[in-house]
């Protein structure tokens, strides 16, 4: 039996919340935090009413800025949780693990650190936090969602059983679902816009590239490589560092697009993006040579976000509207559907997995394993739509994974860093059942 802290109260914390409730025997108290109590009182009603008659934790609510470190700390020791789950921005990552450090609890995220004022995520900023959580005796989990997630739970999965080294892996995410509004995000559209918006990238091996003419690396440094400028598709593309192994292949937004036949949806348009896992794959697969990650979108999505772009309603950066400073994203948030709110209207289904190619002694193997998600089966379960069902329902495995015993190494680690059979077979428990061949129809 243990005590949670949950940070967040949107689409995902609904269902990672609504999921601790079904596993009662494991999770004893809960208390619900966000910087609108509002929303925590209406999702603890939710879970109440929802599972009335049924052991349940008991649930508490607060109001809390997590960017506020003081407060944050200050409610973590009165609290006195077992585990700290951050289910709020990528915003305030660092600002909560400050906050468990400070009050000597773990802690558990779903999306690794994003800085508010640069569009540009990876994994630099949390590693830094290794040594002290390690120090502290304390874990810390990050991007326990489904993609960062469950793909790497996925990877670790695969190399444990079937690879002796995996060469190449492809991770596929498509939603075939239809809300039937003319332009919304499934998740946080800020932080959605600003993924989709942002250079295409794919990870490759330090051994692809040889020495040779000087190229710009990551932040600002220079290192002398031979590199080619355009892909083996034709697409221009630059280099860039990795921070702890690897390159980052660089693309413009949405450059590489390919069309993939998904199980029980169909054939979608998909185009590649970057993606934080990668980073860590990178650094944690044998023998990996090249690491992708492609997104389903469709053309009515695209002309949208396009025509947001030229009028500058991405825009990150604050400008002057009737003498106050606005930051245009932020409105654009504001005025498109909560995506908590997407649930009762969305319809068909998500298909999410990976495609390794690799080594097994000394045999070439192919292996694709992946989920399906029905959206309306999700809303008639929890009250939420596809996206978030599969990104709450991995988070609180994590955190069972932990409360068990099962993930309990210190400092800070990624999902394949850990022994992935226990998630597996919760996955399969807890409404996302996994499905897996070994002739898959592989993306070029």
């Amino acid at each position: 039996m243990a005590r949670v802290m949950l940070i967040g109260a949107g689409g995902v914390a609904g269902v990672a919340a609504s999921k601790m409730a079904q596993n009662a025997d494991v999770f004893s108290e809960l208390l619900i935090a966000s910087r609108t109590k509002a929303r925590c009182d209406a999702l603890k009603q939710d879970i109440e009413s929802r599972y009335a008659g049924r052991p349940l934790p008991i649930i508490a609510t607060a109001s809390l800025d997590a960017m506020d470190v003081a407060a944050t700390t200050a409610m973590i020791k009165e609290y006195k949780p077992d585990l700290v789950m951050n289910i709020a921005l990528p915003y305030q990552d660092l600002a909560i693990m400050d906050a468990c450090l400070a009050a000597d609890v773990s802690y558990l995220d779903t999306a690794n650190y994003e800085p508010p004022d640069d569009a540009h995520f990876e994994y630099s900023w949390q590693w830094a936090y290794r040594e002290k959580f390690e120090k502290a005796g304390l874990t810390a989990i990050l991007g326990c969602g489904f993609d960062p997630g469950v793909t790497q739970v996925f990877s670790a999965y695969a190399q444990k059983h079937y690879f002796d080294t995996i060469e190449t892996l492809d991770i596929l995410d498509c939603n075939g679902g239809d809300h039937g509004y003319p332009f919304a995000t499934n998740f946080n559209p800020e932080i959605n816009i600003r993924e989709v918006s942002a250079k295409g990238s794919y990870w490759v091996a330090d051994s692809e590239h040889s020495v040779g003419a000087s190229v710009p690396l990551a932040r600002g440094h220079v290192g002398r490589v031979t590199l080619p400028e355009l892909d083996c598709h034709g697409v221009p593309v630059e280099y860039r560092k990795a921070f702890d192994k690897g390159w980052w292949v660089e693309t413009a937004p949405m450059a590489i697009k390919r069309v993939y036949n998904f199980d029980e949806v169909g054939e979608k348009d998909m185009y590649l993006l970057h993606h934080e896992e990668l980073e860590s794959l990178g650094c944690n697969l044998k023998g990996i040579k090249r690491i992708r990650f492609f997104m389903t979108f469709g053309q009515s999505y695209l002309t949208h976000l396009k025509c947001l772009e030229n009028v500058g309603m991405t825009r990150i950066d604050p400008v002057k509207f009737n003498g106050v400073e606005i930051v245009p994203i932020q409105f654009l948030r504001a005025l498109l559907p909560d995506p908590a709110s997407l649930g009762p209207r969305t319809k068909g289904k998500t298909n999410i997995g990976c495609i390794f190619h690799g080594v097994k002694d000394g045999k070439p193997v192919d292996y694709y394993v992946y989920n399906v998600c029905d959206h309306q089966a999700c809303y008639a379960e929890v009250g939420s739509q596809a996206i978030s069902y599969t990104t709450g329902v991995p988070a609180m495995i994590g955190a069972k994974m932990f409360l068990k015993g099962k993930w309990t190494a210190k400092g800070v680690h990624t999902c394949e860093e850990f022994d992935p059979d226990p998630f597996m077979a919760e996955l399969n428990k807890q409404g996302l059942p996994w499905k897996e061949t070994f002739n898959p129809v592989k993306v070029d």
